[in-house]
């Protein structure tokens, strides 16, 4: 089975709008309309119309990134069955050309828009899972007209103009042009007596209150989505639908790293050298750390499974602590004394105490040893 970018013709990194128009181009060329008693045109038609049901659909796309073919085998369109030509091809140019299908009262009908709403979560929130309510502003179907656009006791009229067609066709010399018909604008129906509430739109604007259930392990750019939340179709079209996009706030200790987080852990220069004991903060809790003697800046401790459990499964993360040790501050005099004789103790005897300074300084010996002038 081919890939379906390659079907389509995009690279894996392709937005949905530059998706939409290569399809569109495609679907244009295969058509079987402009391809009649052509069965390769169709098998391609059909081809392109299968890759993009899959990787328009943001959780569709997902699986098949992660597990290809095999992701979305239940999902997959199957070449197009149950919907015909003619039902597909107003799906896809309805806005070129004004198409659409017949709705209320013979109306043109249009699929509502969808929406997006960024929801903003703490980094417990978004490893554990949560349930919020959300307040979205969105367009809903006028309970007063149902949807019609018409005042109650009334109902749209066909226009005159297209006879309900909500497209006419002009002749320019030897070609024959259809457009959407300039006097109902592709509804097919005029709207003599207009809803009061809604002004002959058959929707209106409100704010609906959605609760929303974030599953455990979502992480920065992730996407719910809502089906059928969005706006409300025109002419009781099929509504579209709502993507939370997840944005976590940034941690005052943990930062995120796949299914691992990350902190720094600040030790005190005696712990350091000596060795302790400390206390560690996770998202479950706090746990003991054994910090060995003579530990030095940016050692790292991995604490197995105290990570992420990521949303699409697999095994949890860790927890990764990095030590750094701290330099005093606001010493006393006395304080500072003792760290002079603890200076002096240190280049006594010719033990060398710090190997990297040495090392150091040995090798930049070195190199102005060596270097020419």
């Amino acid at each position: 089975m081919r890939d379906y970018y390659e079907i389509l013709g995009v690279e894996r990194t392709v937005s949905e709008g530059d998706l939409k128009k290569s399809y569109r181009r495609l679907a244009m060329k295969y058509h079987p309309d402009r391809n009649p008693d052509d069965e390769e045109a169709e098998a391609r038609f059909k081809e392109c119309k299968e890759a993009y049901e899959i990787l328009s659909d943001a959780q569709k796309r997902a699986a098949y990134d992660q597990f290809g073919h095999a992701g979305v085998q239940q999902g997959a369109a199957g070449g197009g069955a149950g919907a015909g030509f003619g039902d597909i091809f107003e799906d896809i140019f309805g806005d070129i050309f004004g198409g659409g299908r017949a709705g209320a009262g013979g109306q043109r009908a249009y699929r509502g828009s969808d929406l997006q709403y960024n929801l903003q979560l703490t980094l417990e929130e978004a490893v554990h899972g949560t349930e919020v309510e959300i307040r979205v502003p969105t367009m809903v179907i006028c309970e007063s007209c149902h949807g019609t656009g018409a005042e109650s006791g009334s109902e749209p009229e066909t226009c005159p103009t297209c006879h309900g067609a909500g497209q006419v066709r002009m002749q320019q010399g030897f070609f024959s042009v259809q457009q959407t018909c300039p006097n109902c604008h592709g509804n097919g129906k005029i709207i003599s007596n207009p809803c009061k509430s809604c002004h002959g739109e058959g929707r209106v604007e409100e704010h609906k209150t959605l609760s929303v259930k974030v599953p455990a392990g979502v992480d920065n750019g992730d996407r719910i989505r809502l089906s059928g939340e969005g706006e409300a179709g025109v002419n009781n079209g099929p509504a579209g639908d709502l993507y939370v996009q997840i944005m976590v706030k940034p941690h005052d200790i943990f930062t995120r790293d796949g299914s691992n987080l990350q902190c720094e852990v600040p030790v005190s220069f005696t712990t350091a050298a000596l060795g302790g004991e400390l206390e560690v903060p996770t998202l479950d809790g706090k746990l003991k750390l054994k910090v060995p003697a003579e530990t030095q800046t940016g050692k790292l401790f991995r604490m197995r499974g105290k990570g992420v459990k990521p949303v699409r499964g697999g095994m949890e993360g860790d927890l990764i602590c990095r030590i750094v040790v701290e330099t005093p501050v606001n010493l006393t005099k006395r304080q500072k004394e003792l760290l002079q004789e603890f200076e002096t103790s240190m280049k006594e005897g010719g033990h060398r105490h710090s190997p990297r300074e040495h090392g150091w300084v040995d090798g930049v010996k070195s190199f102005f040893e060596n270097l020419k002038f």
